[in-house]
């Protein structure tokens, strides 16, 4: 039982540990695709940034030089309301190129590229204009057309669902001094392209990087799973082994003790079968007073080994056919503990020593080794108590010859309540009513007392 109960343990922790496993291994799958989409989100908007960063150099670039050579005068921009089909001219060699701004640091328009009817004129500095011009900052981004400011109705006529709007500062002679600003509007059809591109290349690495880990973390986890299967096999392949050599060691020790018990019967002719009818009455007792079968189980050994210790007393003593002294009844006492430190050295009988520890326990509190008394006693050593002192009775000894069974049982009753368990000799009366062969002196044939 105990090695079935540690097999369903081992399996039931396994399983545990297996479920961890897969556990781990889900949320493991789960984090890295959270952390691949955190990855994969940031590394694109830094590739966009970095996009609109070079094309807003790039374009800024192109412009100022194309731009700077027409209008820019004694280090501040001119306005230039006539002019600057040359400066169209070389805007129509870059096709990216929508629109061009050129702004005075007052907000007044200097020149632009479509609808001229707007220069000289000037407007309020708001937003990246004016970060651009007093701030002394680029900026970039993409805007819609259709939440583009008053200013720029041009360009959103121009036909383009969004454009890439470019502020950069026109600087003078010193990098910190701004003359005016340029404002691009840029086809991001391009620029959309590359930046789609590298996302889609970025999200593809993320994806196989991730996918790799995860792949590799789920093989580490069938790894372990397969080691765990494997060293718990082999586990419950060692203790079955471990359990059946115990259970051969035991076997092999009750043995033992069985003969050892059979010498102790051997030792004293008079005794011959006491142990096995003491068995018997016990556990015709334990069953009629409806004791748990772990307490029968307790009585069958009890019952069988309950006079063990006597192996240590002299057989003088054994088999004086007078009295004993009190220094010879001290020796004969001792027997209870003896028997019950021997029985103790083997596991599978543990239950049965307080039986044999202290089944020389009389009801009123004046037997032996402990002088308990009453409920005290357990309920095991009371039954094998009467079991042993019926049979002493009605058998012969060297000392004293059997007496008739109607006369054991009347010392019994006459006893009950000061030597014997009440309930104990209750429930003897009914089972020699109801089973009178249970007085029979012989053991029954065939009758096994270990199994």
């Amino acid at each position: 039982m105990d090695e079935e109960k540690g097999g369903l343990r081992g399996g039931r922790d396994l399983e545990r540990s297996l479920t961890l496993l897969r556990a781990f291994l889900l949320t493991s799958g789960l984090i890295l695709v959270a952390g691949g989409a955190v990855l994969g989100i940031a590394m694109s908007r830094t590739l966009q940034q970095q996009a609109l960063v070079s094309e807003r150099s790039s374009l800024a670039q192109y412009v100022d030089g194309v731009v700077r050579p027409s209008l820019v005068r004694h280090n501040r921009v001119v306005v230039n309301r006539w002019g600057g089909q040359a400066m169209k001219n070389s805007l129509k060699g870059q096709p990216n190129v929508v629109a061009v701004k050129v702004w005075k640091p007052n907000g007044r328009l200097a020149w632009t590229n479509v609808d001229a009817s707007r220069i000289g004129r000037r407007f309020p500095l708001e937003g990246p204009l004016e970060i651009a011009l007093h701030d002394n900052r680029p900026t970039a981004n993409f805007v819609s057309t259709s939440n583009a400011r008053k200013e720029d109705d041009f360009e959103v006529g121009l036909g383009f669902p969004s454009l890439l709007q470019v502020y950069a500062p026109i600087t003078g002679a010193h990098p910190s001094q701004v003359i005016g600003a340029y404002e691009i509007y840029a086809n991001p059809a391009q620029l959309n392209a590359l930046i789609g591109s590298r996302k889609r290349m970025i999200w593809i690495a993320v994806a196989v990087v991730f996918l790799a880990l995860w792949t590799a973390l789920a093989l580490l986890v069938r790894r372990a799973s397969r080691l765990l299967r494997r060293q718990n096999t082999e586990l419950r392949e060692r203790a079955d082994r471990l359990a059946e050599s115990n259970r051969l060691l035991e076997q092999s020790a009750l043995e033992a003790v069985a003969s050892l018990n059979a010498t102790v019967d051997a030792k004293d002719p008079y005794t011959a079968g006491h142990s096995q009818r003491v068995q018997r009455i016990a556990i015709a007792l334990g069953e009629e007073l409806g004791l748990e079968p772990a307490q029968i189980e307790a009585l069958r050994f009890a019952g069988l080994f309950h006079d063990i210790g006597k192996i240590g007393v002299p057989d003088a003593i054994l088999t004086k056919p007078a009295g004993l002294t009190a220094e010879e009844y001290d020796v004969v006492k001792r027997h209870p503990e003896d028997g019950a430190r021997i029985v103790g050295r083997l596991h599978s009988l543990h239950p049965a020593v307080p039986a044999i520890l202290h089944h020389h326990e009389r009801w009123d509190g004046h037997g032996y080794p402990h002088r308990l008394a009453g409920d005290d006693i357990p309920v095991e050593a009371a039954v094998v108590g009467l079991a042993d002192a019926f049979d002493a009775m009605t058998t012969d000894r060297p000392y004293s010859e059997a007496r008739p069974l109607d006369e054991a049982v009347q010392e019994l009753v006459r006893n009950r309540g000061t030597q014997f368990a009440p309930a104990a000799v209750d429930a003897f009366l009914r089972v020699a009513e109801r089973m009178p062969e249970l007085l029979e002196t012989e053991p029954p044939l065939g009758e096994l007392v270990l199994a």
